[in-house]
């Protein structure tokens, strides 16, 4: 089995799928690459069990075959390799590769493909066809807020609601809650599904080469298959929270604020507040904006004033700057809009303008000032 590929394509695509594999793997086979060839084409893949991912090159060949190599090896040599054609002669018999290139040839040993988990089958699935653009999209702004809580399961995902005309993306932590709808997806019926974090990040950091996925699920797995990208991931069992019911149904004071000026005072005066809360509080008089933190461990303090458009009575409402910003960092546009009503309650944020075919909502709970 022998076949010539670009060091740096090689490379580049190894490390789009790296992210799966574990450190500490009960099964060392799961430290490897499976690498199959199929004359001019080379599949890639990678797996821990629960997500499996595939992408797949071309490559100068006229032979079939698989093998498994080591991922640490692999990767730590091409990273120290210059761009250029590297030739791959793997021996079926003892699965020796002998991999040449113009500074010279370097020998490991492989192993048998067939010891490398097979991939679960797509039985009984539902089906749908959606822009690969807009699934990353949609990943990228509802994933930031899964928690990373272990003994909240069922909230370690980004929660898909999927409507006849719509897929709605949802995901919170307790103290935030991101819920994007896309209204040009033509789901076959109403269903839900729970898709852990790990899968998503992998898939969102994949889907550039793509214009359009086919995404498919049963009751145990999501299949989404690219150009030539595809992957597959156990769901999480379990029931989502109600999330509807957290969301406020009025909230009649509006601020709006420019996206990048409020972003940028808000890094600055994060500096000066307590490293484990990070509070930030927002002071609104008129049309008038004051942020203020500090830390009194250390006689820190940060303040800064900042124009606003605002509709309501004088607040002081505080936030985690850290959640605020990671929130606001998504949202697309030039200006930013909150929804408030008391110091108490949940904020809502949502870009002043709509993007086309979407509906964003993100919801931030309050800190008590000077907690």
């Amino acid at each position: 089995m022998k076949f010539i590929v670009s060091s740096g394509t090689l490379l580049k695509n190894l490390q789009s799928i790296s992210g799966i594999i574990s450190t500490n793997n009960v099964l060392p086979i799961l430290e490897d690459f499976l690498f199959i060839l199929e004359q001019n084409k080379l599949t890639l893949v990678s797996t821990d069990l629960e997500t499996m991912m595939k992408v797949s090159i071309e490559v100068q060949s006229k032979e079939e075959g698989s093998i498994c190599i080591q991922a640490k090896v692999l990767l730590d040599y091409l990273k120290n390799l210059p761009e250029q054609p590297i030739t791959f002669d793997i021996h079926t018999k003892d699965f020796g590769i002998d991999i040449t290139s113009e500074q010279g040839k370097y020998k490991i040993v492989g192993e048998d493909a067939k010891s490398f988990p097979s991939e679960p089958k797509a039985d009984d699935t539902t089906s749908f066809t959606m822009s690969a653009a807009e699934l990353g999209d949609g990943i990228a702004k509802s994933i930031i807020a899964v928690s990373t809580d272990d003994l909240r399961p069922t909230m370690s995902g980004v929660y898909f609601e999927l409507g006849k005309n719509s897929l709605t993306f949802v995901a919170t932590d307790a103290h935030r809650l991101v819920r994007c709808v896309k209204t040009d997806v033509h789901c076959p019926h109403e269903d839900t599904f729970i898709v852990p974090r790990k899968a998503l990040n992998q898939l969102k950091n994949n889907l550039n080469s793509s214009t359009e996925v086919t995404v498919s699920y049963n009751k145990n797995h999501l299949f989404v298959a690219g150009q030539d990208i595809q992957l597959s991931c156990r769901l999480i069992d379990g029931k989502f929270p109600d999330y509807k019911v957290v969301i406020p149904a009025d909230n009649p004071f509006r601020l709006v604020l420019s996206k990048s000026d409020f972003v940028s005072a808000l890094r600055r005066v994060s500096v000066f507040a307590n490293k484990t809360t990070t509070q930030v509080v927002l002071d609104i008089v008129g049309n008038n904006l004051h942020l203020y933190a500090q830390d009194v461990d250390f006689s820190f303090e940060g303040n800064e004033q900042m124009v606003c458009q605002y509709v309501g009575e004088d607040m002081k409402i505080a936030f985690n700057a850290r959640l605020l910003l990671e929130l606001i960092l998504v949202l697309d546009g030039d200006e930013v809009l909150f929804e408030l009503s008391t110091p108490t309650r949940a904020g809502l944020v949502k870009p002043v303008e709509k993007k086309e075919n979407e509906d964003l909502l993100m919801l931030l709970m309050p800190l008590m000032i000077g907690a």
